[in-house]
């Protein structure tokens, strides 16, 4: 079963638009405050067609006034979480869990290289912020797609000055991963957060240089992938069960919805407890995970929580 989780009522204080489709959530917990670590995320949950369905967000920032804040960017061919989010006016009752860290900061190395695509600049953040604050070398490379796209920037500049460099696609401009790890330190740690894409090209290059993968740390936002949601019917001939997984729902939700027992962790598509094997398949799939390797995928394994099936060939 799902691994499960301890809710608590919260309250949305206020909410700031950071640019077009990143708005900015800040949540005042009922309960005792618990300070998060960078990296961390909180749960909360959202209702999508009156649904109650958990998302996660990474904590922004530091949260030293003990005010959690999120940003959440709107995706018109998401899954629901992000319109609902976008919905709320400061005065709402919230449901979230305590902090949790599966992208935990590590403070032991000589040189750090944080790197964001988009969206995920906001576990990014908080690590940069800290680092900013210590004497290590400490380096961010932000890309988006254009410079109204970049949150934080001007902030992370203000705290980082030239350690910070920002790559908009929209002008050409494209983080060169391959440059960057030939010219980090041994012992040097890369923190990754971004499109599925991103993080594969970082982990293969990272092999390709014989460094210890402890020293690569990532997140992914599992919403991510190559094509747009789509509904799709999954069949069970063990269970003599067929379900119909809508665009707004993972395979997973779909799963527990119909009462089937699932085993499930991160919910994000990264610890791997949720894969399944694939008998047969009408359509290609949309891998939007980043525990399975290109070679694993090939063998028809599915990342319940995040990858789609589409319909087709």
């Amino acid at each position: 079963m799902s691994t499960k989780l301890d809710w608590e009522s919260a309250k949305l204080v206020d909410i700031a638009d950071l640019t077009p489709d990143i708005r900015l959530f800040t949540i005042k917990r009922e309960g005792r405050f618990v300070a998060p670590s960078p990296g961390s995320h909180i749960n909360i949950i959202v209702l999508i067609d009156g649904r109650p369905v958990t998302r996660s967000y990474s904590v922004v920032g530091t949260c030293r006034d003990g005010l959690y804040r999120i940003a959440v960017k709107r995706l018109a061919d998401g899954r629901g979480g992000s319109r609902y989010m976008w919905s709320l006016e400061p005065g709402a009752n919230l449901q979230l869990s305590q902090p949790a860290n599966h992208f935990d900061l590590g403070f032991a190395a000589p040189e750090y290289v944080l790197v964001a695509g988009g969206i995920g600049i906001t576990p990014i953040y908080g690590m940069a912020l800290t680092l900013a604050a210590t004497n290590v070398p400490v380096k961010v490379l932000y890309a988006a797609r254009t410079q109204a796209d970049l949150a934080f920037a001007t902030d992370l500049r203000a705290h980082l000055g030239t350690r910070l460099e920002t790559f908009v696609a929209e002008e050409n401009e494209r983080i060169d991963l391959n440059a960057v790890i030939s010219r980090m330190q041994p012992d040097g740690e890369l923190y990754i957060c971004g499109p599925i894409a991103l993080l594969e090209d970082a982990k293969l290059l990272w092999r390709s240089y014989g460094r210890p993968i402890e020293q690569l740390r990532f997140e992914t936002f599992g919403n991510s992938g190559r094509f747009a949601a789509t509904a799709f019917r999954v069949e069970i001939p063990r269970l003599d069960l067929a379900i119909n997984v809508a665009a707004d729902e993972s395979l997973l939700d779909a799963l527990e919805r119909s009462g089937v027992p699932m085993i499930a962790y991160c919910r994000r598509g990264e610890c791997g407890l949720c894969v399944l094997p694939i008998l047969k398949i009408d359509g290609r799939l949309d891998h939007r995970d980043v525990f399975l390797v290109k070679n694993r995928r090939r063998r028809m394994t599915y990342c319940a929580l995040v990858s789609l099936a589409l319909t087709g060939k």
